[in-house]
């Protein structure tokens, strides 16, 4: 019996069975081994944890589990801009509104609602002009050209084979600075009257008449009419009849 004793504070089955779990007592209670050295390792883990936070804790950072640095309520600038930009507080304060309600600061209008005063003209400015004082500002219209002339008097003139008013095609014209394109009214008006009713042509008819003098001149007339004699073998192919009309 003396011969199996040894030095082991476990038996012999013990020391021999792979599978049992080995013990310690501490203070009267027996515990796991495995457990005392997981102990050791989360309390170990636990000390850098509170060391690694104090540390950070002046600079408003805290440590997660994973031992990562987080931000508590400041959002990390995706760019170098993002803090130029940012407008809250740089200690952590304020609501992030602008300053003085948006009315604050360089090239800014004004709070919303804003009246301001008519700016008087300082005589002693190096920058002061007399001439300045008599401008007289004008809506300038440019003249149309050939292209837009078309797009513009097509409509104009198929509104006034439904409504019949001469007036109103008058002062639509009157608006527009028609340039050199004034004999190209009665053209435009005689080409699609060729290819409409006889009452259409009839319409056109009038329409010359009332617009001569007023818009366009009798030299502007006889212009046209030369241009559509010219044009009479290009008319034709639209509408076969218009020798005769």
């Amino acid at each position: 019996e003396l011969e199996n004793l040894s030095d082991a504070p476990f038996s012999g089955d013990e020391e021999n069975g792979g599978s049992e779990e080995r013990k310690i007592e501490i203070n009267g209670n027996w515990i796991p081994a495995t457990s005392i050295t997981e102990a050791k390792i989360n309390a170990k883990a636990k000390r850098r944890l509170r060391k690694n936070s104090s540390r950070d804790s002046g600079r408003g950072d805290s440590v997660s589990d994973n031992g990562e640095p987080l931000k508590i309520g400041v959002a990390v600038p995706t760019s170098p801009k993002g803090k130029l930009l940012d407008r809250r507080s740089r200690s952590g304060k304020g609501r992030g509104l602008p300053k003085k309600g948006g009315a604050g600061g360089k090239g800014v209008w004004g709070t919303p609602g804003q009246v301001y005063d008519v700016e008087e003209v300082d005589i002693k400015d190096p920058n002061y002009d007399d001439d300045q004082e008599n401008c007289v500002y004008e809506t300038v219209v440019l003249p149309l050209d050939e292209r837009a002339f078309e797009k513009t008097l097509t409509p104009i003139i198929q509104e006034y084979f439904e409504h019949g008013d001469t007036n109103e095609v008058s002062e639509m014209l009157k608006d527009l600075n028609l340039g050199e394109m004034k004999y190209s009214v009665p053209v435009l008006a005689v080409s699609l009257a060729l290819e409409g009713k006889a009452s259409h042509r009839e319409m056109t008819s009038k329409l010359i008449s009332d617009l001569c003098g007023t818009v366009v001149s009798k030299s502007d007339v006889e212009k046209s009419f030369d241009r559509l004699l010219k044009e009479l073998p290009e008319l034709v192919l639209d509408s076969p009849r218009a020798p005769q009309v």
